[in-house]
Order: structure tokens, then C-alpha cells, then sequence
């Protein structure tokens, strides 16, 4: 009865909030314009200071948007900034149904259903076969033995635990994919006439070294690069690493996630201390 009253608390939050932000909403600005204060050192602080040191002029690339505000470290300053930028979630549902109608009235930002990939075409992408929920199609991956895991190491039976769902007894069950759009990086910035990229956001699932290969980073030279490093195995964790810092970037962890700025951007290095 507690786990229930807590979250239709807690869903009644979700949905209220969003709907705040898809609206534009002038209480959810004003809060974030003149309210909200991030915590000291934290990433959060980070992207509130780099986001006012190019008011009207960011550009982001965010790849896994998923439903663009649960967990998403960038949404509030696309809100309170008017950024501009391309966001990638390739989930059709969760595109349709959250992504799309968030950012509806925001000019200058365009959710794309598609992944990001070295060719055009298109790919499997495995997915949580029984839920919708935000926690469910966080997981998404391209990756089957990623989902797969989920499962082992317990994970999936935690949060369904938590929002009082039960797993499917057959494990054909478990588990769907469905074919999504996929998308190059050289496509993506001729289509939308990218010149420069302030900020790479990246949350792949484990995907992210991939991403950044894919990207280029040597040629496309994001200003910024943010990705998770919790779901990269330890050897691909330190070849990304060693990739961005060859390519004159300053690498700095906040947790889950790291941060890597270009040694270049002399007004944000106090953050990379």
C-alpha cells in the first residue's frame, strides 16, 4: 500500500512536470531562470555556467534523448537557454508520445527518431518486451547481451520490484527488438547545417565509446563531450580516455558521467581542477 501511494505520488509528479515544460510554462521557466541554483562543483554547475557563456549561440548534439526531461542533465538549460541542437532517441513510442511533444514549441531544436551510426540504414535495437516505463526504456541497446545482463545482475527485477511489476515467466517474453532509423554523422551535419558543436551529450547504454568513434571527434571537434562511464567496460573506458585526450581534451568525472572540455576553452578550465 506504501509502495503504491509513493508512486502514484511520484507519476503524478512526472506527468504534472512534464507537462510544464512541454508548455513552456512560466512557472517552470521563471524557476529555472531565477530560482534555480546548481550545486557547487557539480556537472550541473558546469553546463549552467558554459550555457551562459554562449547565451543564444549553443549548439548541442544529445544522442539518447529517451523522453527528453527523466534524467536528462541538459533539458533544463535547453529550456532556460534557448539552445538550439539536433536530439537523437530511436524508441518509436517514446519519441512520438514524449520526446516530440516536449520540445514542440522550443525554435531551433529538432528531436529525430534514429539512432547515430558510421553508414544510413537501419539496426536492431533490443529493448524491455513488458514495460514503457522510463527505467525500461533507459536500457534500450543495440546490444542484446546488455539487456540480457539487466536481467542477471538484477536490475530489471529491482525496478520492477519497485513499480510492483511482474517478469514475464517466459523469457521470450523479456526481451523485443524493433528495426529503428540510423543515422551517419556526416548526414546529420549536412542536413541540419552544423558548423560547430558545443556540447556532444551522449547516453548509449554503453554505446558511448562507439559514439565518439563514430563521431569523429578528431574532424567534427565537439567543444564539449559528455558521456556515462559506468556502463563502459574498464578497457574501453581507458581507450576512451586515451582517445579524447590525444585529441586535446581534459577529462574530469562527476560519478556516472564524465566530462571531457577542450583544453582550448580557457573560461571553463576552472572546472576541470
Amino acid at each position: 500500500m506504501k509502495n503504491a501511494l509513493k508512486n502514484l505520488i511520484k507519476n503524478s509528479w512526472k506527468k504534472k512536470r512534464f507537462e510544464l515544460s512541454a508548455s513552456n510554462h512560466p512557472f517552470f521557466t521563471f524557476y529555472y531562470k531565477n530560482l534555480y541554483s546548481p550545486k557547487k562543483g557539480s556537472l550541473a554547475e558546469f553546463l549552467s555556467e558554459y550555457s551562459k557563456s554562449k547565451i543564444g549561440k549553443f549548439f548541442v548534439i544529445q544522442i539518447g534523448a529517451n523522453d527528453g526531461i527523466t534524467n536528462d542533465p541538459i533539458h533544463k538549460f535547453i529550456k532556460r537557454d534557448h539552445w538550439k541542437g539536433v536530439l537523437l532517441e530511436p524508441q518509436p513510442n517514446v519519441f512520438t508520445n514524449e520526446l516530440s511533444k516536449i520540445y514542440q514549441y522550443d525554435k531551433g531544436i529538432y528531436p529525430i527518431c534514429a539512432a547515430i551510426g558510421s553508414l544510413d540504414g537501419s539496426q536492431k535495437l533490443y529493448k524491455i518486451a513488458f514495460s514503457e516505463d522510463r527505467w525500461a526504456t533507459g536500457l534500450a541497446s543495440f546490444s542484446l547481451e546488455k539487456i540480457e545482463l539487466a536481467f542477471k545482475n538484477g536490475v530489471v527485477e529491482k525496478n520492477c520490484s519497485k513499480e510492483g511489476i511482474l517478469i514475464p515467466e517466459n523469457p521470450k517474453d523479456r526481451i523485443s527488438f524493433t528495426e529503428v532509423l540510423v543515422i551517419s554523422p556526416d548526414t546529420l551535419i549536412q542536413k541540419y547545417q552544423i558548423s560547430k558543436i558545443d556540447l556532444l551529450q551522449i547516453d548509449a547504454e554503453g554505446y558511448d565509446l562507439e559514439v565518439i568513434k563514430i563521431f569523429d571527434i578528431a574532424r567534427t571537434q565537439p567543444e564539449a563531450i559528455i558521456f556515462e562511464n559506468e556502463n563502459l567496460d574498464p578497457n574501453d573506458l581507458e581507450a576512451c580516455y586515451e582517445l579524447l585526450r590525444s585529441n586535446g581534451y581534459l577529462l574530469k568525472e562527476f560519478g556516472r558521467d564524465t566530462l571531457a572540455l577542450k583544453s582550448t576553452n580557457q573560461k571553463m578550465l576552472q572546472f576541470m581542477d
